[in-house]
């Protein structure tokens, strides 16, 4: 079956010894990859070849690992199930028929399938955890600094991060050590060891939780799809079953989040996907004596429908007369949500959920109703918000078959404690 998890399939030889000599990772294609095509999954980059690697991308090949290809996304990276994407849906190797979550879909499509033994992808509300969960495989965000951004195409600078996805915890932790670290070409970066932490995530896999304090947001948990929340409990009882104490916590900011977030993201993405206009970069709307019509047919051939949708929402919420009443109201939101999590974490050691509160879509469910898709990142956007590292690890399926995730949640800077917690669930 082709799972149409790869736009270009192009190999990248790495270095011929180091830690990941003889394994494939495959790059989400919103990666900048020097040579071969990268494309966002959007027509209006279907040619782009960037002259450059991101600094990930150096990492891996110095590494050692041998780069597959570039995977499918949703476009520009919006979206939650990779049906958005130029080049057509990806197929949810772990439940045919089904999407495989987004906006990283291709990526994790490709780890679970055996395509690519690890791959990267990227979060921005959820696309890394959520095509993890829908895929059954283990994905990371990280905290905000932890990695490069240098080569990455923005959707939502202030949001989003570059993670691992893999098929078990240590070998996420173990790619998380390659890509991790301090980029002077991403002033947005910082060491982990300034800030209480460390690089040692793959030694963290050790599944020992007996002094561990779980704290479970009532609000991520109350409204997730009845069968979701069975898997969900059963993995609490044997987190607890192993010596970690499970205690209820609120955070009543989060509740607000998705509307928070997605005012935040679109507002960015407006003026990030300004520089695509024909001239600068995209394909061209053929220059007839109107600059103004060449760029409105350039965006009109070259962005989907979602992206357009997103545009014309960040423009609004940022335009004279609105930006107090949207913009501002939710980067206050935004402030409320990390005053909650950093109140939680003075009594908890890590923040458990469900990743996804519904199991994965039936291909074309979500296509005529955006909202819904929308509000399935309920559980994922505060933590962008935040700025804090989570993961999602496998917590079983469904009666029918459907993957579930679990989401824990961490501290500024606590990869080491949520990959611990992961661990014990292996």
């Amino acid at each position: 079956m082709d799972l149409n998890c790869y736009i270009t399939e192009s190999t990248i030889d790495g270095a011929d010894e180091g830690p990941l000599a003889g394994v494939t990772v495959a790059v989400k294609d919103n990666i900048s990859t020097e040579g071969v095509r990268t494309t966002c999954g959007s027509e209006m980059l279907d040619d782009y070849v960037p002259p450059y690697d991101a600094t990930v991308v150096e990492q891996l090949t110095a590494a050692g690992a041998t780069i597959p290809g570039k995977t499918n996304m949703d476009e520009f990276g919006m979206g939650t199930t990779t049906e958005t994407s130029a080049f057509g849906p990806t197929e949810n190797p772990a439940a045919p028929g089904h999407v495989p979550g987004g906006s990283s879909g291709g990526s994790a499509a490709a780890v679970a399938a055996g395509e690519a033994d690890m791959a990267l992808g990227t979060d921005t509300g959820g696309s890394i955890r959520c095509p993890a969960a829908f895929c059954g495989v283990v994905g990371i965000k990280p905290t905000y600094g932890l990695v490069s951004r240098y080569g990455l195409v923005a959707y939502a600078n202030s949001l989003e991060q570059i993670g691992p996805i893999a098929p078990t915890v240590e070998e996420a932790a173990q790619l998380l050590e390659v890509v991790a670290g301090p980029d002077e070409r991403d002033a947005t970066t910082r060491d982990a060891r300034d800030h209480g932490g460390n690089y040692d995530f793959a030694a963290a896999a050790d599944g020992d939780v007996s002094d561990m304090t779980i704290g479970v947001p009532t609000e991520l948990v109350e409204d997730a799809d009845e069968a979701v929340l069975d898997r969900f409990h059963e993995s609490l009882d044997e987190l607890e079953a192993q010596g970690a104490t499970i205690t209820e916590v609120e955070l009543p900011s989060v509740e607000h989040a998705v509307q928070a977030y997605y005012v935040i993201a679109m507002s960015e993405a407006s003026s990030n996907l300004a520089r695509f206009d024909g001239v600068r970069y995209g394909t061209s709307g053929g220059y007839d004596g109107n600059w103004n019509e060449t760029f409105a047919r350039a965006r009109e051939a070259g962005f989907g429908e979602e992206v357009k949708r997103r545009i014309l929402l960040g423009t609004y919420a940022l335009s004279a007369g609105y930006h107090d009443k949207y913009y501002k109201k939710a980067q206050d939101a935004r402030a409320w949500v990390k005053q909650d999590f950093d109140s939680a974490f003075e009594s908890v050691d890590v923040l458990a959920s469900p990743t996804m509160p519904v199991p994965p879509f039936e291909l074309g469910e979500s296509l005529s109703d955006p909202l819904k898709m929308y509000l399935a990142d309920a559980n994922t956007t505060p933590v962008n918000l935040a700025n804090l590292p989570a993961i999602s690890v496998p917590a079983g399926e469904t009666a029918d078959g459907l993957p579930v995730g679990l989401q824990l949640v961490g501290p500024a800077f606590g990869e080491q404690t949520i990959i611990r917690a992961a661990s014990a669930l292996e």
